[in-house]
């Protein structure tokens, strides 16, 4: 689903990241969840805290469905570049090829969103999604999107259900590789489990997200 695109008339600054070593933007560990948005696309993913072995996460469930969870935030990307999360799959979702419109949906995805402002089509996004068709590394560009939007393989189908996996990225590094662009900043973030365009079920758990110096 073309879910970047669509969010970016939403992403005018609401808040500014100060200097420092850690930047929480999802914590859902906490049950906190404030600051997060949902923008619908085609019915409604179910963003919902849940409480598993006694840790709180954020449960997606799409039901042939896309709808973005979304957090409006200028990170200072020369302070803290390096995005942390962690996630799981519940189920396995094979959408068919993921590089067609039709094979566009994910299990899971995390992505940040360098806004162009006025100038729309100057906005770029890196999707690190949980891919079921691609290795892990491969990039394409969003069948949607073009070469604006880069999609990242972090996982693939050879990773486990039910487990949790951590990531980390320099999100600098990430935008110079794969846009080609010196970036300080980015405007947003946002997380989707999507399923929409192959009409399957889709289920994922999402653990905090923030950002650190190293």
């Amino acid at each position: 689903m073309p879910a970047i695109f669509l969010l970016t008339p939403l992403l005018l600054l609401l808040s500014t990241a100060n200097a420092g070593q850690r930047i929480d933007v999802g914590k859902f560990s906490q049950g906190d969840v404030s600051g997060w948005e949902q923008e619908s696309f085609v019915g409604e993913t179910r963003y919902e805290l849940t409480e598993l072995e006694g840790n709180t996460s954020l449960q997606a469930t799409s039901d042939s469905s896309a709808s973005a969870y979304y957090y409006r935030i200028k990170i200072d990307l020369t302070e803290t570049p390096i995005l942390n999360w962690s996630w799981q799959k519940l189920q396995t979702l094979d959408p068919g090829d993921e590089k067609a419109k039709s094979g566009d949906d994910f299990v899971a995805r995390v992505y940040v969103i360098k806004d162009g402002g006025l100038l729309f089509w100057n906005t770029r996004a890196i999707n690190y999604v949980w891919s079921h068709q691609h290795a892990r590394d491969e990039v394409w560009d969003n069948p949607f999107a073009g070469a604006n939007a880069k999609m990242l393989a972090q996982r693939d189908r050879n990773d486990a259900e039910q487990t949790w996996y951590r990531e980390r990225r320099n999100v600098v590094e990430d935008f110079a590789q794969l846009h080609g662009k010196d970036i300080d900043h980015i405007d947003g973030i946002a997380i989707m489990t999507d399923s929409d365009n192959s009409g399957l079920d889709a289920g994922a758990l999402y653990g905090d997200i923030y950002f650190t110096a190293d």
